[in-house]
């Protein structure tokens, strides 16, 4: 049973590991540009949010799938 959640949870995992490499990448990226500090800034905190949103997510996700919800649409 744990092995057929496993199964389940990867797909999730690899999304969200991509998603905040690509977010992160791109703060970092971004930072090392020649623009105004306060630009630098925001797009620091937009990077940190949306890694922060995205983890949030997935466990969320990860909960819903050890739970047995496969499915996000069986809860319309």
């Amino acid at each position: 049973m744990i092995k057929n959640h496993m199964k389940k949870a990867i797909a999730p995992i690899i999304v969200s590991i991509f998603l905040i490499s690509y977010y992160l990448s791109i703060g970092f990226v971004l930072l090392k540009l020649n623009i105004p500090n306060s630009i630098k800034l925001v797009v620091l905190i937009v990077s940190i949010i949306g890694t922060v949103v995205i983890i949030m997510v997935l466990i969320d996700r990860l909960k819903e799938i050890k739970g047995g919800e496969e499915d996000d649409l069986g809860k319309y």
